[in-house]
């Protein structure tokens, strides 16, 4: 089992069909202050298998910062079944949705185990803005 695609985006789906569309990657944050929170952040990730690898399996998912200080955690399983006649690899996607939580300026790391072994690493790296951030206007109406 191998994760082929693993990323933060602000937005993602998967289709009725199994199609993955994502928005708006990225791999670092500028924030007006610290403590900070990014509400809604997407992890997306794509696990691929042999036909041979159906069955359930094990995924747990841990954010920490630079110093190891676990931030978030999380284990599920996903279920591969038997695929159609032909088809010699198993696919599945599956979107994760966090307010991820950043205490101080620095690199943070979502590790993605699958089995027990880590199939995937995806660095944040999260600074303050030199530069004042403001707020989009309200909208207070038509015009």
């Amino acid at each position: 089992m191998r994760i082929d695609l693993a990323t933060v985006c602000d937005y993602a789906i998967i289709d009725q069909y199994g199609k993955l569309s994502i928005l708006g990657i990225f791999s670092h944050i500028w924030v007006a202050q610290f403590p900070a929170v990014h509400p809604r952040m997407h992890l997306v990730l794509h696990l691929k298998g042999r036909r041979t690898e159906i069955g359930e399996h094990t995924v747990r998912i841990r954010f920490t910062d630079d110093q190891g200080s676990e931030l978030i955690n999380g284990d599920g399983t996903v279920n591969f079944n038997e695929p159609p006649a032909g088809v010699l690899e198993i696919a599945a996607g599956t979107v994760l949705v966090f307010d991820v939580p950043f205490p101080h300026a620095g690199t943070y790391t979502f590790d993605v185990t699958v089995d027990g072994a880590i199939r995937a690493e995806i660095p944040i790296t999260v600074a303050q803005s030199p530069h004042p951030i403001v707020p989009p206007p309200r909208a207070t109406g038509l015009h």
